[in-house]
This record gives C-alpha cells, structure tokens and sequence, in this order.
C-alpha cells in the first residue's frame, strides 16, 4: 500500500478510497498505526480524550518506533474531571509521551462572563456554541499548527449510532480520519488493557464507562449508560465526531 494514500485527494477519487479502506480491514490497529506513519510522516497525528479508553490506543502508538515524532493531541476544556488531569500524567509518564495540550483562546471564566454556562440551559444553539468554543476550534488550530493530512483517534462503532456509519479511513474537513479500533468491543478493550497491565482511569470503578467534562458526564445507571450518560441525555457527541458546523470527527 506504499504510496497510495500519499495523494488521496479527500474530496477524489471514491474508488482509491474503497481500495485504502479494504486494504485497512485486514490489518491489526498498530499495524494500521503504522500504515498511517509511513504514507504521512509528519503530516500524520493522534488525538486523545484521556478518558476511561484512551490507554489502548496510546499504548499502541509507544510501539512505533520513533514514536515521539508524532503529535498526540489533547483538547483540554478546561472542564475536565481532576481525576482526568492525573490520569494523564500516569499514562504519559508510563509511556512517554508529551501531548500537545490545546485549549480554546477563550478561558472558561471569559466565556462564562460573557454567555452563562451554555452546557446547562438545555438549549441545543447553546450546547452548539460550548462545543465549537472549547473543541471544535482549539482541535482545528492544532491540526492545521500541525499540518495534518491523516489523524487517528479511538473511536468506535459500538459507542453511539453515528459512529456505527464510520468506517475505518473517512475524509474529515480536508484530512483523513484513521480509526484503527472501530470494530474492537469493549471485550477487546477489557483483554487488551488486562494482558498489558494498563492502568484504569479513576472513574472506572465509580461507574464510568465514559468520561468527558465534569459536568456533562455521569456513571452508568437507571437514566442511561455509556455515552447516553453524556450531557444529561441532550445528546451523544461531543461536537467534534458529527458531520456539519460542529466538526466531522476525531
């Protein structure tokens, strides 16, 4: 596959697309790693959350070689659970990675000072304008920063209705999206983590099987489970995995 991607026009040729997809299908998540690595070079980076999933993916990253010279993005809010925070600093001292941390130009206290906490209204025109400000824009920034042509994130197609549409390879804004653990479940998940003794999030054993801002994420329960916990049942995305004026995907 050397070579084949290194051209793709994301708006082009829907044949060579197919091609790169079918081709994808039959390798491992590091191997698509890899695939990605060497058709991009440094055009090519990961985005991460941190959340309860995240170690997987990164670990895979950590065995690359030369795995330092690619991006791992992280879109801090500014909102994210303290438990999140030191999460993030075990699994990049575990694995030795330095995240380029982005944040929006505009802080939590502005953005409050001069539109309310938009998360908490129940207004979708609301919860639309938090998500574009605190990620949609600083992921964008980064990525152009970056120059990326292909990045690589850990959904899956398990996890909401919109991301069982997905496939392995989508063109996003301009850029391919990379999903090497699309059709892994949560089973895969449990044995991956376990055989490679990666730590779990702290909010893993409170109950959560998703972890997004402090103030949009629950524990499983009676109202819901997994991403339906999220934003208080408005909605399953965050913003940057859905098609239109909040972003096309990580």
């Amino acid at each position: 596959m050397t070579g084949a991607a290194a051209d793709l026009d994301c708006g082009g040729d829907p044949a060579q697309l197919t091609r790169l997809r079918e081709d994808l299908e039959s390798l491992e998540p590091a191997q698509r790693l890899q695939w990605a690595r060497d058709q991009f070079g440094s055009g090519f980076a990961m985005t991460t959350s941190f959340g309860i999933q995240s170690s997987v993916l990164l670990h895979m990253l950590s065995g690359l070689p030369d795995f330092e010279s690619v991006p791992v993005i992280w879109v801090d809010t500014g909102y994210l659970p303290p438990e999140t925070y030191r999460y993030a600093k075990t699994l990049c001292d575990r694995l030795g990675l330095q995240p380029d941390v982005v944040q929006s130009s505009v802080s939590p206290a502005r953005m409050e000072a001069l539109h309310g906490r938009l998360w908490e209204t129940g207004s979708d025109s609301d919860l639309d304008r938090y998500l574009q400000l605190r990620k949609v824009e600083p992921l964008e920034s980064s990525l152009d920063r970056h120059t990326v042509r292909c990045w690589a994130s850990g959904v899956r197609s398990g996890q909401t209705d919109h991301r069982s549409s997905m496939t392995v390879l989508d063109p996003i804004r301009g850029r391919l999206s990379l999903r090497p653990l699309l059709h892994w479940t949560n089973r895969d998940i449990f044995y991956y983590m376990r055989d490679h003794d990666l730590p779990q999030h702290p909010l893993f054993d409170r109950g959560y099987s998703t972890v997004g801002d402090w103030h949009s994420s629950a524990p499983d329960g009676v109202d819901g489970e997994g991403r339906s916990t999220r934003f208080g049942g408005q909605r399953q995305e965050c913003g940057i995995h859905v098609p239109g004026v909040m972003g096309d995907g990580i």
